[in-house]
């Protein structure tokens, strides 16, 4: 199976942490905000 490369952009990242911060969205959306930022490298060096 072929390894997904595949990065969520720092905007869209920027976004999704916003949807998970916000107690006003919907399940479905923080599942999907946590599945973007899921894809997104993390900081640690």
């Amino acid at each position: 199976m072929p390894k997904n490369n595949k990065v969520t952009s720092r905007k869209a990242a920027t976004a999704a942490s916003k949807v998970l911060r916000d107690g006003r969205t919907s399940k479905t959306s923080k599942t999907a905000a946590g599945s973007a930022l899921a894809q997104r490298p993390s900081k640690k060096k």
